[in-house]
């Protein structure tokens, strides 16, 4: 398996597609929790993306990373903006210079997430896409602590980030303008737990292939 920038393109492509298809059901489940624009704001920063694809996989990783962070901080509207601009920000800070493993990558995808911990001020078990990321991060440690397989990892990350979408459904909304829902937030799934998942998903297939 391949993990080098040069399958950004192939990425980036695969999380448009994918978010494309689910368009519909996502803004479904924004429309009941929040505002409705979370699939918009997503494709923005997605179409940005598209644009300099083939730039991005000239670049070593923590560069690539960068200009992401840079790219959705200024594409993307909403609280995605902020937060996905913040994710590979602090991805890349983490990762100057180190070798991307499983190890080095578990880490810098730790520090990411307090990044975005901090940035949000929540914590995983408030309906949010840290549902998501979290326990992919808690998951990805185990992981490296345990050497395990990458083929092993990338079918198992895929399963936490699935389940950890489906957790939010069966939590009260504490943020943004779902928390005003109180319990009729229950029964629902977070729109941005879903996206954040379809987004790994994705990028797990691209990287099955590689």
């Amino acid at each position: 398996m391949s993990f080098e920038p040069v399958l950004l393109p192939t990425i980036i492509e695969a999380l448009s597609a994918i978010i494309a298809q689910n368009a519909e059901e996502v803004t479904a489940l924004d429309q009941v929790l929040g505002d409705g624009d979370h699939v918009t704001n997503v494709q923005r920063g997605l179409a940005a993306l598209m644009t300099q694809r083939e730039a991005l996989s000239d670049l070593a990783w923590p560069v690539a990373w960068q200009q992401i962070g840079m790219s959705l901080m200024s594409a993307v509207g909403g609280a995605s903006g902020l937060l996905y601009s913040t994710f590979f920000l602090s991805l890349a800070k983490a990762g100057q210079g180190q070798d991307l493993t499983l190890n080095s990558f578990a880490e810098c995808f730790a520090q990411a997430v307090d990044a975005l911990k901090k940035r949000g001020k929540s914590e995983a078990g408030e309906k949010t896409l840290l549902d998501v990321f979290v326990p992919v991060s808690v998951y990805l440690t185990s992981a490296a602590e345990r050497a395990l397989p990458v083929a092993v990892v990338l079918t198992e990350v895929a399963e936490v980030a699935i389940a950890g979408m489906e957790s939010t459904r069966d939590m009260l909304a504490t943020k943004g303008r779902a928390s005003f829902l109180e319990a009729r937030s229950l029964g629902h799934i977070d729109a941005g737990a879903k996206t954040a998942q379809l987004m790994i998903c994705a990028l797990v297939e691209v990287l099955k292939k590689a």
